[in-house]
């Protein structure tokens, strides 16, 4: 008898008001299938990034089908896994962990998330000049996405300049040399003046970190943004990129399309990505309303 009931979870900080149990347990719903999605939240537990090894292990001897692991545990968990997809060893980061007799195999949907949502949500716009601002977990997801999609040139933006030099350099092995670059905040004006589109993907913009990552003034037509963040859906820089006349795109897209992918992986079954987009549109605009 095939499997039809999963318990899966979340560990990282702050995850309070994610909406990965509401979009994995509608889906499962849908599918005929029961999914308890737990999230195991380090500030809650008052433990410290490097718990995330012990975390994976309970969870595994527990009984959990699998886990989705955020900041700041992408890369910690690596260490505490038998396996990596190859997605996630290009990555040095994982985001889900699934347990297959008793081994715990990382796997890295954000890659595939990003790359899903731009190709719905900015399918004709210019990539031979990107910048990104980030160089965190999400950040060295996105970059891949950004050149696996064909970008010409990548510059990597970062306020901790060893993290963005490391993820140029990993990214000009991955898709050869001369793709990526990194460079400093200081340098932003003169970068987005000469880019196509730029990507954001720092916490800049969430409830808890409001904002704008840059000056408004550094926007103009022409110019396309990609936001990582997805709480809210409209964050103050894509409010006022629109008002520029940039093409935008939200977090909302990578936020479902990397959840469908980690469904697929929790329970071996096909998500309907379309109604999972509903999903996320609804949750957010009533998280919006209460907040």
């Amino acid at each position: 008898m095939s499997q039809t009931s999963y318990l899966v979870g979340l560990i990282g900080s702050g995850i309070g008001p994610s909406l990965s149990p509401a979009l994995h347990e509608r889906e499962a719903d849908r599918q005929g299938l029961r999914c308890l999605y737990r999230l195991i939240d380090i500030d809650t537990l008052g433990v410290p990034p490097e718990a995330v090894g012990d975390l994976v292990r309970a969870a595994r001897d527990i009984g959990f089908d699998g886990l989705n692991i955020t900041h700041p545990c992408k890369q910690l968990v690596i260490a505490h896994l038998d396996e990596l997809a190859p997605q996630a060893a290009a990555l040095g980061a994982v985001n889900t962990v699934v347990f297959e007799d008793g081994r715990a195999i990382g796997h890295n949907t954000d890659v595939t998330g990003f790359a899903a949502s731009f190709a719905r949500g900015l399918p004709d716009v210019s990539l031979e000049r990107v910048v990104q601002l980030g160089a965190g977990g999400a950040g060295a997801a996105v970059a891949h996405a950004v050149l696996t999609l064909g970008a010409g040139h990548i510059t990597v933006v970062d306020a901790m300049p060893d993290r963005a030099a490391s993820l140029a350099a990993a990214l000009n092995r991955h898709f050869g040399e001369g793709r990526a670059a990194a460079a400093t905040p200081d340098t932003l004006a003169s970068l987005l003046a000469r880019a196509d589109g730029v990507v954001h993907a720092t916490p800049t913009g969430m409830a808890a970190h409001p904002g704008l990552p840059f000056p408004a003034e550094l926007l103009r037509p022409g110019l396309w943004v990609a936001e990582v963040v997805y709480r809210p859906l409209e964050t103050e820089l894509l409010r006022t990129a629109r008002a520029v006349g940039c093409a935008t795109l939200d977090g909302g897209g990578m936020a479902v399309f990397q959840a469908a992918d980690a469904f697929r992986l929790f329970t071996g079954r096909e998500p309907d990505a379309a109604r999972m987009l509903a999903d996320i549109a609804e949750l957010a605009g009533a998280a919006g309303a209460r907040s």
